[in-house]
C-alpha cells in the first residue's frame, strides 16, 4: 500500500498531477484544495496518498495535509459517496468549512456542491455527525477543534475557493486564478461577485 509520495512535480493539469519519484512517474489525482498549495512545476512536493484498488484498476489519490486525507477517507465510507466525489467535495471545500456545514447542518451549503444532492447531502450530514472526534481525526487539528472558527470565516473560505474553481475551469491556470481573485478578495463577497471582479481585474492587465 502506497501511503506517502515524495519526488519531483512534473506537471499539473487539475484534478491530476504527475510525480517522478527517483525515476518512475505516478499518476495522482488531487482536490484543489491540495492544488492551491503546491509549488510551480519542477519542485520537489510531498503528499500523502490513499491507494485505491479497483477490479480494473490501481489509482493515487494524494493529499497535502493529514487531515484532507482523513476526512476523504471517511467520506469513502458513507454509502454513495465514492472516490470521486469524496475529491469533488474537498475540491469546493477546506475541511473547516465542511464541518461547520456538519455541526450547523447546513444542507443548503452542500447541495451546491457538484454531484452532491439533496438525499447524499442528507446522509452526509446524519453519518458524519456521530465523527467528528472520531479516531480518524489527525493530530494536527482535524478535530471539534476547528470548529471554534467563526461560521462567517467557513462561509467566506467557500466562497473563495468555489471562485478559484470556476475560474479554473474557464481556462485560467490555477495560480492565476488564485491570484486575481485573492487581489479582490472582501469579506462577505459572495462567490459571483468574487469571479466577477476577478475577470474584471484580469481584464485590465
Amino acid at each position: 500500500m502506497i501511503s506517502r509520495l515524495r519526488g519531483n512535480l512534473e506537471s499539473k493539469k487539475p484534478p491530476f498531477l504527475l510525480v517522478d519519484v527517483n525515476g518512475v512517474g505516478y499518476e495522482v489525482q488531487v482536490p484543489m484544495s491540495t492544488i492551491y498549495q503546491l509549488p510551480e512545476c519542477g519542485n520537489v512536493i510531498t503528499l500523502l496518498t490513499h491507494h485505491h484498488v479497483r477490479e480494473d484498476a490501481h489509482i493515487l489519490y494524494g493529499f497535502y495535509e493529514e487531515r484532507e486525507r482523513a476526512l476523504f477517507r471517511a467520506l469513502i465510507k458513507i454509502s454513495g459517496v465514492g472516490p470521486k466525489l469524496a475529491l469533488t467535495i474537498l475540491s469546493g471545500m477546506d475541511t473547516t468549512a465542511f464541518l461547520f456545514c456538519v455541526e450547523h447542518r447546513d444542507i443548503d451549503t452542500l447541495v451546491r456542491l457538484p454531484g452532491v444532492g439533496k438525499k447524499t447531502a442528507e446522509r452526509l450530514l446524519v453519518e458524519m455527525a456521530g465523527k467528528l472526534k472520531a479516531p480518524y481525526a489527525s493530530d494536527d487539528g482535524f478535530s471539534a477543534r476547528l470548529l471554534e472558527k467563526p461560521r462567517k470565516e467557513a462561509n467566506f473560505k467557500f466562497a473563495y475557493e468555489e471562485a478559484i474553481a470556476a475560474l479554473i475551469a474557464l481556462g485560467y491556470k490555477p495560480q492565476e486564478a488564485t491570484r486575481a481573485v485573492s487581489v479582490v478578495e472582501e469579506d462577505g463577497l459572495v462567490t459571483q461577485e468574487l469571479i466577477r471582479r476577478a475577470l474584471q481585474g484580469m481584464a485590465k492587465q
